[in-house]
């Protein structure tokens, strides 16, 4: 019963808004797997069949609903060397070892530690890419006569006024229809979709890659498959956080990433290149009333239907009215909010938020501005809670020295720990209560041990109480002092 729940809530609980945003996506896919395509090197019908492929197999396999996966900038752009130097056959044979590189990453469940890249990162993630959707549309537009912007601007006018006669049908769509009729009747001198690349006209066939079986062609692809996994995963569980918070649904992240690699392993067994989740078609998704797989798989079908069916007629789409959609979602894409609550964030969150914005714009590449935000993040985590260890000093006599240590003890805060103790007077008896640590590492253990040593060498007698039993153990097994000077009740 719960099954039959699941899937009608992930199927059929939204079927009119999933076909229709469904349609907006497939028509805004076809240019962006056109030029991926040609960033990678490749036929435009190898980013088309990739779309296709990825976005049917993720719509039944992922783990999260109304997502859209295709072939990406993000890949292409790590595809180029490849190809030029080995050719195609070896992106298809390193496209599918990219999809067994995810499909183990998932068996491990490894997915789920996506919820440890801190919300300052995801907010410069989100930025960066609104900025980078924004800055791909210039090429349309710098030196483009007054006709492309004319249309731009008509779109733009279309998708954020005609929700306010009707919310039934997408904006997007009502703008990409009316500016191809206007385009079409009116014969107006603007580039089209037709002028990007041709498109395929027959359906994909199954094909293995015709690579020779060796340790040479493993040695080759693997290094690329491994990049390529890595950042098509980053990229598309960071998406996947992003559409969980614009529908307030959870996502299965171990599953999406078992999903990813699956349908990477089968898109270049039919012509397509490796690909991942696509934030900006993922947003139109979700903004044109996506919210159902259905929605995915509908717009990975009607892709396929309009370059097989109605190419001649796609072809003559204005790139102007797709570069209108694409502005609406670099503008809600980007967190507006983000920028007025820079005075008011604290510094360290917004610094990590900056970073990981300019470095993402400035190479164009996601996984260098992810993971050093992360890296970021953790050294000025590391930082503030280094200094979060407070030993302090409780004078009962000239024989007796008591310490109370408060919080976490490990490699960043040992030097700090270390200084608070005073070493003068020559006390008989030391007292170090741990109640309120806890010791974390080997650095926490050999600090511990240099501080009782050294009260040792000096004559004293040095008892060490009240730790949990984690810090217990952990003394236990690798500290080097006395065990004798444990107190038996030492975990209470």
């Amino acid at each position: 019963m719960t099954s039959l729940a699941t899937l009608r809530r992930d199927w059929l609980s939204n079927p009119r808004s999933d076909l229709l945003a469904g349609t907006v996506v497939a028509l805004a896919l076809i240019p962006e797997a056109i030029a991926f395509s040609i960033i990678a090197g490749v036929d435009p019908a190898v980013g088309l069949y990739a779309s296709f492929i990825i976005a049917v197999t993720i719509a039944f396999v992922g783990g999260r609903p109304a997502m859209i996966s295709a072939a990406t900038g993000a890949m292409a752009l790590l595809m180029g060397g490849l190809v030029r130097d080995h050719g195609i056959e070896f992106l298809f044979a390193a496209s599918l070892l990219t999809g067994v590189f995810q499909v183990v990453v998932g068996l491990l469940k490894l997915g789920r530690y996506v919820k440890y890249v801190s919300r300052s990162v995801m907010t410069g993630f989100v930025n960066a890419l609104a900025i980078l959707i924004f800055l791909a549309q210039m090429p349309e537009l710098i030196g483009a006569n007054w006709q492309t912007w004319a249309m731009v601007a008509a779109g733009l006018a279309i998708i954020y006024g005609f929700p306010r006669l009707t919310k039934a049908v997408p904006s997007p769509l009502v703008a990409i229809v009316v500016l191809s009729a206007l385009a079409i009747a009116l014969k107006i001198d603007v580039r089209t979709v037709g002028d990007m690349g041709s498109m395929p006209n027959t359906l994909p066939v199954f094909h293995l890659p015709a690579v020779p079986l060796t340790w040479e062609t493993l040695r080759i692809i693997a290094p690329v498959s491994a990049t390529l996994a890595f950042v098509g995963l980053l990229e598309s569980l960071l998406t996947a956080n992003i559409i969980d918070d614009m529908t307030d649904t959870p996502s299965d992240k171990d599953r999406e990433t078992r999903g990813q690699g699956i349908a990477n392993i089968l898109s270049p067994l039919f012509g397509g290149m490796a690909g991942c989740a696509m934030i900006g078609q993922s947003i139109i998704n979700v903004t044109s009333g996506g919210r159902g797989r259905l929605s995915t798989l509908w717009a990975g079908l009607f892709l396929l239907f309009l370059i097989l069916v109605l190419r001649d007629w796609v072809a003559m789409i204005p790139m102007a009215a797709l570069v209108a959609v694409m502005i609406m979602v670099s503008v809600g894409t980007f967190d507006w909010g983000s920028i007025l609550r820079l005075r008011s964030s604290p510094a360290v969150s917004s610094l990590v938020m900056l970073v990981t914005t300019v470095t993402v714009v400035v190479t164009h590449d996601l996984s260098k501005g992810v993971v050093l935000g992360v890296l970021l993040s953790a050294l000025l985590f590391v930082r503030k809670v280094s200094k979060v260890v407070v030993v302090d000093a409780l004078e009962d006599g000239d024989d007796l020295r008591r310490y109370v240590v408060h919080g976490h003890l490990f490699f960043a805060s040992a030097d700090v720990f270390g200084a608070e103790f005073e070493f003068h007077g020559h006390p008989r008896r030391v007292e170090i209560d741990m109640t309120d640590a806890h010791l974390w590492d080997l650095t926490a253990v050999a600090a511990v041990d240099r501080v009782v040593f050294r009260y040792r060498r000096q004559g004293a007698e040095v008892a060490v109480i009240g730790m949990n039993e984690a810090s217990a153990t952990l003394l236990d097994q690798v500290g080097r002092h006395d065990k004798t000077h444990l107190p038996s009740s030492v975990g209470h």
